[in-house]
C-alpha cells in the first residue's frame, strides 16, 4: 500500500498590521558626551525654530520604517525633520502611517565607533528612502558633509565657508573652531546652558526696566503730590486774599486802592 504523499505547510507572511517594530536596538543614542550634545543641540534649536509650525515633525535617534510590513528595513537618524507631518509623540517613524512622506532633511553625528561601512549604508538608505538633504558633521575634524538631492538622487556637494539649506533655511558657518549654526533670522544655535543664560539675562533686564518704570511712577507721583500742594496753598492764599479784601469793604476801605 502506498503512504499518502506529504505535503510541506509553507508559512504565510503576517499580514502589516500582525508586523513588531521595534522602537529599540539596545543601542544608546550617543557614544560619548560630545555626540550627544550636538545632537541635542541640533534637535533642540530646530524644534524651536519651528515651533510655530505644527506640521513640522523634529525627532532624535528614531526609527524609521519606509516600508510597511517590513520591520528589517529602518535606520534611526540622529536627528531628522519632516516637514508636512505633524507634531506628536511616535515610538517609531512609520511612513505608510506618516501619508508615505519620508524625513526631508536627517542629520548624523560621526563618533569614532562609526565605521565607513555603515556610513555608506546610511547613505545608501537615505537616498533610496527619499532623503532631500543630508548632513555629516565629524566633531573630531569639525568637517560637515552635505548631501542635496538632485536628478541622480542624493549628489555630494562641495562646501566653502558657509551653507544654507534649502529646506530649513539654517545657515552653517564652516569658518570657526567649531560648526556655527544659524537659524534664518541670524540668531545662533544654543545650547541649553546658553539658552538658560540668556534667560537669566533677559529676567534681569526685565527686572530693572520694572524697577526703573517703579521709580518713574513713584517720581511721578510724588511730582503729582507736590503739584496737588502748591495748588492747596495757592487756594488758601486766595481764600486769605478774599477774606482780607471782605474785611477792608466791611471798614469802608476800597481794597484795589491799597
Amino acid at each position: 500500500m502506498v503512504a499518502p504523499a506529504q505535503t510541506t505547510q509553507i508559512p504565510s507572511a503576517p499580514a502589516p498590521s500582525e508586523v513588531f517594530y521595534p522602537d529599540c536596538d539596545g543601542q544608546p543614542m550617543a557614544n560619548n558626551t560630545e555626540h550627544f550634545e550636538i545632537i541635542v543641540l541640533f534637535k533642540s534649536n530646530l524644534e524651536m525654530l519651528f515651533a510655530a509650525d505644527p506640521n513640522v515633525f523634529i525627532a532624535g535617534d528614531l526609527f524609521w520604517y519606509p516600508i510597511e510590513g517590513n520591520n528589517t528595513v529602518s535606520c534611526a537618524p540622529d536627528v531628522m525633520v519632516a516637514v508636512g507631518r505633524p507634531k506628536g509623540r511616535r515610538s517609531s517613524y512609520k511612513q505608510w502611517e506618516e501619508n508615505h512622506q519620508p524625513p526631508q532633511v536627517v542629520f548624523e553625528i560621526l563618533s569614532p565607533s562609526n565605521t565607513p561601512q555603515e556610513m555608506s549604508q546610511k547613505l545608501l538608505f537615505f537616498d533610496h528612502h527619499g532623503v532631500e538633504e543630508y548632513y555629516i558633521y565629524n566633531p573630531a575634524t569639525n568637517e560637515l558633509q552635505v548631501w542635496l538631492r538632485g536628478d541622480l538622487g542624493l549628489e555630494w556637494v562641495a562646501l566653502e565657508q558657509e551653507w544654507i539649506s534649502p529646506r530649513l533655511g539654517i545657515r552653517f558657518d564652516l569658518t570657526q573652531a567649531d560648526l556655527t549654526i544659524y537659524r534664518p533670522d541670524g540668531q545662533r544655535f544654543l545650547t541649553f546652558v546658553e539658552l538658560e543664560q540668556r534667560a537669566e539675562q533677559e529676567y534681569q533686564r526685565a527686572e530693572q526696566e520694572s524697577q526703573r518704570a517703579e521709580q518713574e511712577s513713584q517720581r511721578a507721583e510724588q511730582e503729582s503730590q507736590r503739584a496737588e500742594q502748591e495748588s492747596q496753598r495757592a487756594e488758601q492764599e486766595s481764600q486769605r486774599a478774599e477774606r482780607l479784601a471782605t474785611r477792608l469793604r466791611e471798614l469802608g476801605e476800597n481794597p484795589d486802592l491799597l
